[in-house]
């Protein structure tokens, strides 16, 4: 016999994932905070700290908004504010210690103003 209240349906498991990666995403942060403050210098100090406050932002942002996430559009938005926000931070991190162009952050970037226009609508659904 098969147990359906032990079963997990796949939409109640999205908001976890969108909050358990919001968590990761601040405590990541957080640590990289603290290596552009303690041993990183010039340009890329101030490029790491911006990678590192988009981070934390957006990361506390999917962390408390993961629960409000009951319709398609919602849950959208925030899979694009994840998204947004590893390319955009996880570029300018690859750009520091790879030496190479942060060619993705643009890119994160407007993802993540979509993101937050399409929660805006969602909102107003509600």
């Amino acid at each position: 016999m098969i147990d359906s209240t032990s079963a997990t349906h796949p939409a109640t498991t999205a908001p976890r994932w969108f909050a358990f990666a919001g968590a990761i995403l601040a405590a990541a942060s957080v640590a990289l905070s603290a290596y552009a403050s303690h041993v990183a210098s010039g340009a890329g100090q101030a490029s790491l700290q911006s990678a590192a406050a988009m981070a934390f932002g957006h990361g506390i942002a999917l962390a408390a908004l993961a629960h409000l996430a009951r319709r398609r559009l919602a849950s959208i938005a925030l899979a694009a504010m994840l998204l947004g926000t590893l390319l955009f931070s996880g570029g300018l991190v690859v750009a520091h210690f790879a030496g190479v162009a942060a060619h993705t952050a643009p890119f994160g970037g407007s993802l993540l103003i979509a993101a937050w226009l399409a929660w805006s609508l969602d909102a107003l659904r509600r």
